[in-house]
């Protein structure tokens, strides 16, 4: 294994996964810190933890195991994979994981860079752009668990750590890798937000940091490593070729983003449909079951969605705990996950970072193949020796089809 990726949330994970598959690199995808050695044939561990929005210490922990784990494979570099608009809290867990990840690998300098123009996000002057609005003016000031509310990466980052925040500016990016790394040895220890336009500018920003044992940013950053490690002759060789699965399919969708709501709607005019309120999801083990046989009756791919306005979004957190909803509406599509595989179920697509993760660790699976890309960002992903596949979107990817052709991309 050359390259080991700890990703905060399981849509993240396969966001990266896909990214380093499209470049030719054979790629595993794991749900938490593996207990059993990697095969040696994999080229990029992805260790999928849940770890965005927990308290720092066990984000912290968590992201150390699955270090030492991948170190233990035989990892010559480490790569931080957060949200590319930069989620956390003011707390973190950004800058407490990269403190972690930099102490462990005895790292100086540090790259953050959550550009990924593919997907509309940006970084100019070090302000995190979505599309053609501020971060903080875009739908991510409304999010439920972390709403973020200033679009400079180096404040934001400042109120995480104590290591001094530095800039590399679009001007430096956009020479190129010789410049960039001449800039980075003048200015010397730190963490660097680095501008980010296009992809080219995150190929020269990763060939600039190729030494350094440790990376962060979205899977932006990563488009040049397959590139890199390729010319280097350490890549394993050819890929296998996906293969779906078959067998009848369900959509859940626990996200609010803007991205997933326009795709509900769209996914909604063709096909059944089905709404749960909190107030429904409060009392799971009254409905869950009703669900279920709603979805068995159904002759094409359903969809069951929480997907609301932030408005009333904001009205059930108030009526029962922002984090007791969130955990509420996690168990409940993991639940309702698991009980729709033992009715026989082998293909699932899901909407939102938090509902992914909880469908994953209810369905127990380990590790995952990587397969072809359904759209920027999400790959479709079948589990190892078992005739299910994935498809784990995060909130604020894919186009308008997106559903639709996920569940055709899956088999």
């Amino acid at each position: 294994m050359i390259l080991g990726c700890i990703a905060d949330d399981f849509t993240g994970a396969s966001d990266i996964a896909n990214t380093l598959t499209n470049g030719g690199m054979q790629s595993a995808l794991y749900s938490g810190v593996p207990k059993l050695t990697a095969p040696e044939s994999v080229d990029a561990g992805i260790v999928s933890l849940k770890t965005r929005t927990v308290p720092a210490n066990e984000a912290v922990e968590e992201s150390l195991k699955a270090a030492r784990w991948l170190l233990d494979q035989g990892c010559e570099q480490l790569y931080f994979k957060y949200c590319s608009t930069f989620d956390s809290t003011k707390e973190g867990n950004i800058g407490p994981v990269a403190d972690a990840l930099a102490g462990l690998l005895d790292e100086s300098q540090v790259l953050f860079s959550p550009a990924f123009p593919a997907a509309g996000r940006t970084v100019y002057q070090g302000q995190l752009f979505v599309n053609d609005s501020p971060l903080h003016e875009s739908s991510m000031k409304n999010h439920p668990l972390t709403p973020m509310t200033d679009s400079d990466l180096r404040r934001w980052l400042s109120s995480q750590t104590s290591t001094p925040i530095k800039h590399v500016p679009y001007g430096i990016v956009s020479n190129g890798v010789e410049t960039i790394s001449q800039f980075l040895r003048d200015e010397g220890p730190g963490y660097f937000i680095a501008d980010a336009i296009h992809d080219d500018d995150l190929i020269h920003l990763s060939k600039s940091m190729a030494c350094s044992k440790l990376l962060t940013g979205s899977s932006g950053l990563a488009l040049g490593l397959p590139e890199i490690y390729r010319g280097l002759g350490k890549l394993n060789g050819s890929l296998g070729t996906w293969r779906g699965v078959k067998g009848r399919g369900v959509i859940l969708s626990g996200s609010c983003s803007e991205a997933t709501r326009a795709q509900i709607e769209e996914y909604k005019k063709g096909h059944p449909w089905l709404e749960l309120s909190a107030d429904k999801i409060h009392n799971e083990q009254t409905i869950l079951q009703e669900v279920v046989d709603w979805i068995l009756d159904q002759d094409q791919t359903p969809l069951v969605y929480t997907s609301a306005d932030p408005c009333v979004v904001k009205l059930s957190q108030e009526k029962y705990g922002a984090e007791s909803i969130a955990n509420q509406i996690e168990s409940f599509f993991g639940n309702l996950a698991r009980l729709l595989a033992l009715e026989g179920f082998s293909k699932i697509v899901t909407a939102g970072g938090e509902t992914s993760g909880a469908v994953v660790h209810a369905l127990e699976i380990d590790a995952m193949e990587v397969g072809s890309e359904i759209a920027p960002g999400v790959p479709s992903l079948k589990v190892v020796n078992r005739e299910l596949a994935l498809a784990l979107k995060s909130g604020n990817f894919g186009h308008r089809h997106f559903f639709q052709d996920a569940v055709e991309a899956l088999g």
